[in-house]
């Protein structure tokens, strides 16, 4: 399957928060990281235009531009960081194997997964114009929703996640209308029963999105169909949030680590550690309930502290 073979101290896969912070703390430990950027090189940050609530930034910076600070940082400190990412592994020896692009074969010593998660997004047309221009969309409340403060959104969603963004949006937000594509929530009953207390969040069931309309810039209305009698409402707003869920890009590890009945890897409490001695997990990988990038960056530490314990114990 491979045509070339490398053996590394510590194998990073994936960048983001996560990975560029492991790669700073195991660079300056001196084990000569390697990151493959994965598929989507700085994670979901580079679609998100306006980060606010990182430390250190008193006016603010953009996703972007954050992740090529992070890049340069642990660069500046011997990380190898290349395009790439993993298609395969085996992690049942002592030595872990990787497969990157299907033509690389990596031996490490130390692995540590930063593959984050990737949020599910309606897929209509008008949605993905507007996130890509950040525009009006976006899959996290906690981070963006500040910016529509004082304003009426539209969150899109029935589950505890959903739930909780709507409650934490109407404490912003001047309103807030709720789409729920079935007759029941998929929430525990007192998170449904919070939303449906709240005196600013209007919850419309059996509704689902129509279209995302604004000025080609900027979200104006969101178009929302009753499945039930087919008629159509136009509800004004300039936020558009999608609150669906997660998916973790863990498929690839699933024959080998301990995950959750949605793919997060599980990681031993307290600790990056996975269920394969060696190997680590930092950010959205193993994170299903707080998705920030200062949380990712915190246990991108942690593993890269944890990769060099290991390795000290090995010697």
């Amino acid at each position: 399957m491979s045509n070339a073979t490398e053996r590394v101290k510590c194998l990073i896969i994936g960048s983001g928060p996560a990975g560029y912070t492991a790669a700073i703390y195991a660079a300056r430990a001196n084990m000569n990281p390697i990151l493959y950027q994965g598929q989507q090189p700085g994670g979901q940050l580079t679609t998100t235009n306006e980060v606010e609530n990182f430390p250190g930034y008193p006016d603010g910076i953009t996703g972007p531009e954050m992740m090529v600070q992070l890049q340069a940082q642990a660069q500046r400190f011997g990380t190898d960081i290349r395009d790439g990412w993993a298609t395969k592994v085996d992690f049942s020896g002592e030595v872990h194997k990787v497969w990157i692009n299907e033509t690389i074969e990596i031996h490490a010593d130390t692995v540590i997964i930063s593959t984050g998660a990737s949020a599910k997004y309606l897929g209509l047309e008008s949605e993905q114009h507007y996130l890509k221009l950040g525009g009006g969309v976006s899959a996290c409340a906690v981070c963006d929703g500040f910016f529509y403060k004082n304003q009426e959104v539209v969150i899109v969603g029935a589950g505890d996640s959903a739930c909780e963004e709507a409650h934490y949006l109407s404490q912003i937000c001047k309103k807030v209308t709720m789409l729920v594509r079935s007759d029941k929530f998929r929430a525990s009953k007192i998170m449904e029963e919070r939303v449906r207390k709240t005196p600013n969040i209007e919850i419309l069931m059996h509704t689902e999105t129509d279209e995302i309309i604004g000025d080609g810039q900027v979200v104006t209305t969101v178009r929302a169909r009753n499945r039930a009698t087919g008629e159509t409402t136009e509800i004004p707003a300039t936020g558009f949030f999608v609150a669906i869920g997660h998916k973790p890009n863990t498929d690839i590890f699933a024959d080998y680590l301990d995950l959750d009945e949605t793919g997060y890897i599980i990681n031993v409490p307290g600790t990056a550690k996975t269920n394969v001695p060696g190997v680590f997990v930092g950010g959205d990988a193993a994170d299903h309930v707080y998705r920030q990038a200062i949380t990712a960056a915190g246990t991108g530490c942690m593993a890269a502290l944890d990769a060099e314990r290991y390795l000290a114990s090995k010697t």
